[in-house]
């Protein structure tokens, strides 16, 4: 199908859900016209319209945090879409991952599926909204000095559990060594992102001439 079987409402505009193409999660919801859809397939980045500006907005144009699409789906009806993306920032203009933070309900009896991202957000709230006998927001108030302490005492244990061929135990230490890695990176402002894109880009790295930067 082609961008003519698209149902535009009557302001020429029609929403698109905009989903990280790698962890599913919804990040924001916005809106494109024929124009900034056009310029989104035609570039392969997001680029909406901004219903307050009256203007076209490419994501990341001023922020840097560029999302890169993937594919672009259409609901049965034609006028919906689903923007698979690939994103080198926060998508939230507050800093947060997602646009989708503020909880309205959540069913007792069903267990939220845990991801790196959700406990990430969890922890950058724990620094902006500081709730008593919370060991999280204790470590923020403590500083950058205690984070680290902390840190390297985690390093140290994994060692000691995987040295000992314990893995369940080395599986408990490295899972509390995540947990206080991603406080410092919240202390830091550093994204889960920035620590993906890091990575993406290793593969072009020649692996000698890393490992002569590693020996000298």
């Amino acid at each position: 199908m082609d961008i003519n079987s698209l149902k535009f409402d009557e302001k020429g505009l029609i929403p698109a859900v905009v989903i990280d193409d790698t962890t599913k999660e919804v990040l924001t919801v916005a809106y494109m016209n024929r124009e900034s859809l056009e310029i989104s397939i035609r570039e392969g980045r997001t680029c909406f319209w901004s219903r307050s500006r009256q203007e076209l907005w490419r994501k990341g144009e001023t922020s840097g945090n560029v999302q890169y699409i993937s594919r672009i789906d259409t609901d049965c009806d034609c006028d919906a879409l689903t923007v698979y993306v690939n994103k080198t920032g926060p998508a939230c203009h507050t800093g947060a991952e997602s646009c989708f933070f503020n909880n309205l309900y959540t069913n007792p009896e069903s267990a939220p599926a845990f991801s790196l991202e959700g406990l990430a957000r969890l922890i950058e709230g724990r620094k902006t909204e500081k709730k008593e006998g919370s060991y999280t927001t204790y470590l923020f108030e403590k500083g950058i000095d205690k984070i680290l302490k902390k840190v390297g005492e985690e390093c140290t244990e994994v060692i000691i559990a995987a040295k000992a061929d314990d893995k369940a135990e080395t599986v408990y230490e490295i899972s509390d060594l995540v947990y206080h890695v991603l406080v410092l990176m919240v202390e830091m402002g550093i994204y889960i992102d920035d620590i993906k894109n890091e990575l993406a880009s290793r593969h072009v790295i020649d692996h000698k001439v890393k490992q002569e930067k590693m020996t000298k």
